[in-house]
């Protein structure tokens, strides 16, 4: 199966142009190259130019590339030829793994004179080898997290966003988080407005701020072992309004206080009292994105009893207050169940 990108004629230094280069190697994942390109042309429709992104694909020597997912993506041209884009883009994929040396050479070389380098999942693998991410801020799949960390020390890893922005360089976690990013990208280019049109044609239901958790609660903690704290952790998601202090919970699980949470911690790598406040923090985002509830009654719904309570839990996690974070991402009010 081939995926061949629109070919263009139009010229490469348009005033109001942007080019987007896309490199290709084999083993790439498909996802982390589709998900951002159908991003940035769904804006260069939605904005009406077609010369407000100029999108662009390359593989070292302009050949097809096998995908890690079997696919065949066709590139425009080789990497050689392409002159220093706006925006180079480098997805991520089983071939990070390996890199063919030549093409980090390239991107050794090349790389630095593009306006803005992105990367999406294992990408950053490939920014790190090339040397581009020495003594800069960076994410990347949290599979992989520890493996940038230990083998590239010259990067500060930051193991938890979905997407980190450090100047002209910007870095995301898994696939999903790659259109993320590009919709903040459109953003910045284009404007709210065209990125939330190309966001609701895409059906991303929520433009995600960078500074969300690649996990959510019950991801980001691990599955109890034992019975009674696998019900506890359950019990917690369904009632985020409930006494959920130590004490409390610990009488349901039939435990000490001291040792449910020692047992807790051990079992899910988490405190009771922060796996508690990520159920409440999700909860409270999901209302306001979800529903015109008010803020009084989100904070009581959720568990942090008054509004100023749940404001600070809002700007210590997301950077945002409640209201603010209602205004960027909230989608179709529908009324709470």
């Amino acid at each position: 199966m081939e995926l061949v990108t629109e070919p263009t004629t139009e010229p490469a230094d348009r005033a109001t142009g942007r080019t987007l280069l896309v490199v290709l190697f084999d083993g790439v994942q498909s996802l982390d190259v589709t998900g951002p390109v159908e991003v940035f042309e769904g804006a260069r429709r939605a904005c009406g130019d077609r010369s407000a992104y100029r999108i662009r694909t390359a593989s070292l020597d302009g050949s097809p590339v096998r995908t890690s997912s079997g696919l065949t993506l066709v590139p425009d041209a080789g990497l050689a030829g392409e002159p220093a884009p706006h925006t180079l883009l480098v997805p991520g994929g089983e071939g990070t793994r390996r890199p063919d040396p030549r093409l980090v050479d390239w991107l050794r070389d090349r790389a630095p004179a593009a306006g803005r380098l992105v990367s999406v999942c294992t990408g950053a693998l490939l920014l790190a080898e090339a040397g581009l991410l020495d003594g800069r801020r960076a994410t990347t799949h949290w599979a992989v997290c520890d493996h940038l960390a230990g083998t590239y020390p010259k990067v500060r890893v930051e193991p938890d966003p979905i997407f980190v922005r450090d100047g002209r360089l910007s870095t995301s976690a898994g696939v999903t988080a790659g259109i993320d990013l590009a919709l903040a990208l459109v953003e910045e280019d284009l404007g709210r407005e065209v990125a939330l049109t190309v966001a609701r044609h895409l059906v991303v239901f929520l433009r995600r701020p960078g500074n969300q958790s690649q996990f959510s609660a019950q991801l980001a903690a691990q599955t109890a072992r034992r019975e009674p704290l696998r019900s506890v952790q359950h019990w917690v998601t369904q009632h985020p309004e409930a006494d959920l202090c130590v004490e409390s919970l610990a009488a349901r699980a039939g435990l000490s206080p001291r040792h449910f949470a020692r047992a807790f911690q051990a079992e899910t790598g988490t405190t009771p009292g922060r796996y508690v406040e990520r159920v409440r923090l999700e909860h409270a985002r999901r209302l306001l994105e979800d529903t015109a509830d008010g803020v009084t009654k989100i904070s009581r719904a959720c568990g942090y009893g008054t509004t100023e309570a749940m404001r600070r839990a809002f700007v210590k996690a997301l950077g945002v207050a409640p209201a603010e974070y209602r205004r960027r991402f909230r989608g179709p009010a529908r009324p709470a169940r």
